[in-house]
């Protein structure tokens, strides 16, 4: 009987103090003194391309804000982020672009967290290539060149790795390189987001594909990255506009928002929020 109490004490405790754990969001297990203090959730959702920088900046708000969870749920459309912080269902929303004068509509407040490159890149496999022309890079895309040795590389296929025609990263591609005519090869492969892109390239040998370039720095990511009619992908050439295709990284929130949600804005847009992002190779504003 005595060993059974005991046994019912232990398992008592033990069940205490796994539902004294929370996870944050580097995925590790804290413990945290019980407090008076109830937790804060601000949740954020939206263009997933922001998701890397965003989550730098809250893993250091959350380091120094314990009592506050940020929730960053799954990616979601600009337009149904921009609905989700309208409607109150969603604390701040995501974008790689500027709002539009009639998605605000006096509601919503936008702030520029950075800039990012998007990084043309190819697999570790593909060799003596280092930079392609936008004559090349429209044949590459449009399946006229279909070979890596056409370009002085290796007698291999070339894999292409693209994006949906509504996605921002797409929008750019076009906007810089390829023109909003090209017609793309039926043989490119369509990821849904840049998560996908990003394995890809990794995985598939003789692949070609546009990401992060901030991503592939702070990752030590092993592709070649590409210079585009000699202009080397580099935090230099975004700060001097030498290279063209560059994104805002952004986020949305509500005017007057919740104390909760001010106070992480307010982390995001001060010198230390900005000093976390240039750590991870994001080029902020200076002003």
């Amino acid at each position: 009987m005595k060993n059974k109490k005991i046994f019912l004490i232990i398992i008592t405790a033990m069940l205490i103090a796994i539902f004294s754990c929370t996870i944050n969001t580097n995925g590790n297990i804290s413990n945290f003194a019980i407090s008076n203090q109830p937790e804060q959730e601000i949740k954020i959702s939206g263009y997933s391309s922001v998701y890397p920088a965003l989550k730098v900046l809250v893993n250091a708000y959350e380091a120094k804000n314990p009592t506050t969870k940020v929730s960053i749920l799954t990616p979601t459309k600009s337009e149904v982020s921009i609905a989700g912080v309208k409607d109150g269902l969603l604390d701040i929303g995501t974008l790689s672009r500027e709002l539009k004068p009639e998605e605000k509509e006096d509601k919503l407040e936008y702030y520029l967290l950075a800039k990012d490159a998007l990084l043309v890149a190819t697999h570790p496999s593909v060799t003596n290539i280092m930079n392609v022309t936008t004559e090349q890079l429209k044949g590459i895309y449009s399946g006229q060149i279909k070979n890596w040795k056409d370009l002085g590389g290796s007698d291999a296929k070339i894999v292409v790795l693209d994006r949906a025609e509504n996605e921002p990263a797409k929008n750019l591609l076009r906007k810089y390189y390829l023109g909003q005519n090209l017609k793309i090869s039926l043989e490119a492969v369509v990821l849904r987001n840049e998560d996908e892109l990003i394995a890809a390239i990794q995985n598939i040998p003789y692949s070609i594909g546009v990401f992060s370039l901030a991503y592939a720095i702070s990752n030590n990511l092993p592709v070649n990255r590409l210079s585009l009619n000699g202009v080397e992908p580099s935090i230099k050439n975004i700060q001097n506009n030498k290279y063209q295709m560059v994104r805002p990284i952004g986020i949305m929130f509500k005017k007057s928002p919740a104390k909760p949600v001010q106070e992480f804005v307010n982390f995001a847009m001060s010198k230390a929020g900005k000093e976390e992002l240039v750590k991870y190779n994001f080029v902020v504003s200076t002003e």
